[in-house]
C-alpha cells in the first residue's frame, strides 16, 4: 500500500509530510489520510504537529485533472471537495498546535491548507526568475473563492489586500508573502524549513501548557467560524465547477498540465 504521508516524530513533535509525487496534488485519498493522520496525532498525545511537503513544492493544490476525470458525476466531484474542505477544517479546529513548513509553491489547496495553520514557515526563493509562491489563485482557474476561505486571507493579511489579492487570483512570492504578512518566517532550502518549524513548534511548547493551549483557541475562534458550512456553501460551488467560464479554465488548465 503506497503511504500518502510520511509520519515523522520529532520528540513531541510529529512532521506529516505529504507525499504524493509529483507535486503531493490534493486528491480525495490524501486529504482523507491528511484527516487520519492529524486525528491520530492527536489521539497519540503528540502536542504539536508540523506539515511539510517536498523539495520546490509543498502541494501543487487540487488535482484537477483527478477532478475534472468525475464528468459529470456530482456526488463523486462534491464528495472530492468535502474531503479537502474536511482535511482544512480538521488542521482550522486542531487541539494541538500546527505548523505549516512550506518547502516550496503553495497555490491555492496549498495555500488554503496553511492558513489553516498556526504559524507557517516558507522556503526562501533561490531564483528571482522562478520564485517560490503562494496564493489563492482560484479565479484564475475559474473558480470562486468562498467567503470562509477569503475570511482566512482577512485575517492575516487585512481586508483590502485580501480582496485584491483574490480577485487578480494572485499569487505572490514568498519574499512578498512575508512582506504582507501571508507567512511568518522564511528559511532556506526544504530541511531548513521544517527546522526552523520545528524550532518555533519546540518553543511554543516551552509554555505552560493550559494557558498556552486556551489562549491560543480564543485567538483561533474566527478562524473556526470561517470553515463552518454555512461560509463554505459546498453545494453552491460544486454547481459553479460546472459553469462554462469554470469547465473553460479548468480544462485549460490541464491541458498545460498534460495530464487532460
Amino acid at each position: 500500500m503506497t503511504t500518502l504521508i510520511d509520519t515523522i516524530n520529532h520528540g513531541p513533535v510529529r512532521e506529516l509530510r505529504l507525499a504524493r509525487p509529483p507535486v503531493n496534488a490534493l486528491d480525495t485519498e490524501l486529504c482523507r489520510a491528511l484527516i487520519a493522520a492529524m486525528n491520530q496525532a492527536m489521539a497519540e498525545d503528540v502536542q504539536g504537529v508540523v506539515l511539510s511537503g517536498s523539495e520546490r513544492v509543498f502541494t501543487g493544490g487540487m488535482d484537477v485533472p483527478y477532478l475534472l476525470r468525475h464528468g459529470e458525476d456530482r456526488q463523486r466531484l462534491l464528495d472530492s471537495w468535502q474531503a479537502f474542505f474536511g482535511a482544512a477544517r480538521t488542521l482550522a479546529e486542531s487541539r494541538i498546535p500546527v505548523v505549516a513548513a512550506l518547502t516550496g509553491h503553495s497555490p491555492a489547496g496549498g495555500c488554503v491548507l496553511a492558513l489553516c495553520c498556526d504559524y507557517r514557515v516558507m522556503a526562501r526563493s533561490t531564483d528571482p526568475a522562478r520564485p517560490i509562491v503562494i496564493g489563492l489563485n482560484e479565479v484564475q482557474v475559474g473558480l470562486v473563492a468562498p467567503e470562509g476561505i477569503q475570511r482566512l486571507m482577512r485575517r492575516v493579511v487585512g481586508t483590502h489586500r485580501a480582496g485584491v489579492l483574490l480577485a487578480g487570483g494572485q499569487l505572490v512570492s514568498a519574499e512578498r508573502a512575508l512582506e504582507i504578512g501571508l507567512v511568518d518566517e522564511l528559511a532556506d532550502g526544504a530541511a531548513g524549513v521544517t527546522a526552523q518549524a520545528i524550532a518555533w513548534l519546540q518553543a511554543q511548547l516551552r509554555l505552560p501548557r493550559q494557558p498556552m493551549l486556551q489562549t491560543r483557541a480564543i485567538a483561533r475562534a474566527d478562524l473556526h467560524e470561517a470553515m463552518q458550512p454555512q461560509h463554505i456553501q459546498l453545494e453552491r460551488f460544486v454547481e459553479a465547477w460546472y459553469s462554462a467560464d469554470a469547465q473553460a479554465a479548468l480544462q485549460a488548465l490541464a491541458a498545460k498540465l498534460g495530464k487532460a
